[in-house]
């Protein structure tokens, strides 16, 4: 199901400031990618996490019927495959949820869900050719759908879509003709970037998101390190 990418004021990585909670965009490909989301989920978050122990609920929508609308199901199963304290996760390539059952999954959340609770929804969606391999994060909810023209309910205090194609024509044959290697890199980055906001959140180890995610970036490298360098160096600058 897909949303709507939303455009922002873009510096040279691609982000905004999220201080403000202004709209962000991160290309897939910036050798940054990882942490200038995980930075930004995190500045959103820590606008919405109240005073005890916050819980996170991601909903990863999408099919794994379609290789460009796989994009949330593939976040939702690494994401599960690489647990967290706290972190609930729900539309994986085994149980996704779609336009089909997301009605009856949100009547099945009634009540569950804690005070505490921020729920992030993430989703693919189609764009024009220069946007093709963003990744966009606003605060406020997900209107999953609207790229194909569906009405269904609202999601998320947050949400983070991945532009996986060139929309505006033929949709759903340009979804099944998109290819799984470009979703899935895309996919792995917005993964690790949820992953690392939400350890710094709930205080995981370093060394446990180096294991975490071993079977997805090369080891000792790729995003995952490079995140974990740069949160440090912000750290250190900050202190």
């Amino acid at each position: 199901m897909l949303g709507v990418p939303i455009p922002g004021n873009l510096d040279r990585h691609g982000l905004t400031d999220s201080s403000t909670c202004a709209p962000t965009r991160v290309h897939m490909d910036d050798s940054h990618s990882t942490f200038l989301i995980a930075e930004d989920l995190l500045a959103r978050l820590a606008g919405l996490c109240a005073a005890g122990e916050p819980e996170l609920a991601v909903v990863c929508i999408g099919t794994d019927r379609s290789t460009g609308d796989a994009l949330g199901p593939l976040v939702g199963s690494w994401l599960v495959e690489n647990a967290l304290p706290r972190l609930q996760v729900s539309g994986t390539l085994d149980q996704p949820i779609h336009a089909a059952n997301l009605g009856e999954w949100l009547k099945a959340q009634q009540g569950k869900a804690r005070s505490q609770t921020i729920t992030l929804a993430v989703d693919a969606c189609l764009g024009k050719n220069e946007s093709v391999g963003m990744v966009s994060i606003r605060s406020g909810p997900l209107y999953p759908g609207t790229g194909v023209n569906k009405s269904l309910p609202p999601v998320g205090d947050i949400h983070m879509v991945g532009v996986v194609n060139v929309g505006g024509f033929m949709e759903y044959l340009v979804l099944q003709n998109t290819r799984l290697s470009f979703v899935a890199r895309m996919a792995r980055v917005m993964a690790s970037g949820i992953w690392y906001a939400w350890s710094r959140v709930v205080g995981a180890a370093p060394s446990h998101a180096q294991r975490a995610f071993s079977g997805i970036f090369p080891a000792g490298g790729g995003p995952v390190a490079c995140c974990e360098i740069q949160l440090r160096s912000s750290e250190s600058a900050s202190g």
